[in-house]
Order: structure tokens, then C-alpha cells, then sequence
């Protein structure tokens, strides 16, 4: 009867460990990291999950993407561009 308790107790911690340890890595993937874009940027994109739209203007206007990492890890990446409402002509 004793082993049969231990045996039970013994599962239940390491049930309790398990989820404590999934609940820690949810809260770590769930929180973005923000990233401001430079030219000496390393980026690891592997899927990208939205970007913002760019406004007709003609002048540059900050821009967002929002990416995982080849780790699964989520990303904001702020960044600069030129504005589609400049003509070619």
C-alpha cells in the first residue's frame, strides 16, 4: 500500500513539474521580441505573419512585420519605407 502511495505521489510531481515547465515556455513564445531594423541587421525569418500596410504618400513612413524565427520564437520588426503614392513619371 505504501508503494502504491509513492507511486502516485511521485507521478503527481512530476506531472506538476511537466506543466510548470510548458507553462514557462508558452509565456516565453507568447511575449514578441521588437526589433528595430538596421543595414547590419541579422534576421532569421522563417514565416512571415503579417506586415502593415503602406499608406499612399510620397515620403518614407515606418513600417511593421511580424515573423517567427527558425526557433519559433515571434518577432516585430520596425523598420522604414518609401510610400506608394510617388509617381514614376
Amino acid at each position: 500500500m505504501k508503494v502504491l502511495v509513492a507511486i502516485a505521489l511521485s507521478s503527481l510531481f512530476a506531472t506538476a513539474a511537466l506543466a510548470d515547465e510548458a507553462a514557462t515556455q508558452a509565456a516565453t513564445q507568447a511575449a514578441p521580441i521588437v526589433d528595430h531594423y538596421t543595414y547590419s541587421s541579422h534576421l532569421d525569418v522563417a514565416k512571415v505573419l503579417s506586415t502593415s500596410n503602406i499608406p499612399d504618400v510620397c515620403k518614407v513612413v515606418p513600417a511593421k512585420m511580424e515573423y517567427e524565427d527558425s526557433h519559433g520564437q515571434r518577432h516585430i520588426l520596425n523598420y522604414h519605407v518609401m510610400g506608394n503614392g510617388c509617381s514614376n513619371g
